[in-house]
């Protein structure tokens, strides 16, 4: 969800991994020549939506760190590419936690341009809880700094079991 600091945990984690750190935000504005919200408003959501999908499906599997706009699982077709691309991490914060740090941020959320921009924030992660819920892995951020988030993540990362190898008939 917008504001758990996908992006900063997720550099934290590059960094630490050594791995090469992606953000989907960053590639469509790189892309499109224009930053994310003069997107939604050139564009519209389902627009933005459909060149989320296309990105994905031009990256390659590797060893980096992804980092996604919030509303990404909304299209089923996401779900195929992330799953191709590696394993999907939740992030998961409380609504109260999201409020604070977006209260704080200068940065501009698109869907949140409204008057009860705190109602509309907790309406979509109703909406969208579900579907983040389908995440191979799940870490509740307590009050943890970007730091600590990042290690929670790390830990997720490395006490997962590997998957069944194809000679097992996975």
């Amino acid at each position: 969800m917008m504001g758990v600091g996908k992006s900063a945990v997720g550099r934290e984690l590059a960094a630490r991994t050594g791995r090469e750190f992606l953000d989907t935000d960053q590639l469509l504005q790189n892309r499109l020549g224009r930053p994310i919200p003069q997107l939604f408003q050139v564009y519209g959501e389902e627009a933005f939506r459909q060149h989320e999908t296309s990105l994905l499906r031009s990256l390659e599997p590797g060893t980096s760190i992804l980092s996604t706009g919030g509303g990404i699982v909304i299209r089923d077709e996401n779900w195929t590419e992330l799953r191709r691309l590696g394993v999907v991490l939740y992030l998961k914060a409380s609504p109260e936690q999201i409020i604070e740090r977006l209260s704080a941020s200068k940065k501009r959320r698109p869907l949140l341009e409204v008057e009860d921009w705190r109602t509309r924030l907790r309406s979509l992660l109703d909406q969208r809880e579900p579907l983040y819920r389908k995440a191979d892995l799940v870490v509740e951020l307590k009050d943890e700094d970007i730091e600590g988030a990042a290690n929670r993540a790390f830990e997720a990362f490395s006490s997962r079991p590997d998957p069944p190898r194809a000679e097992e008939g996975a």
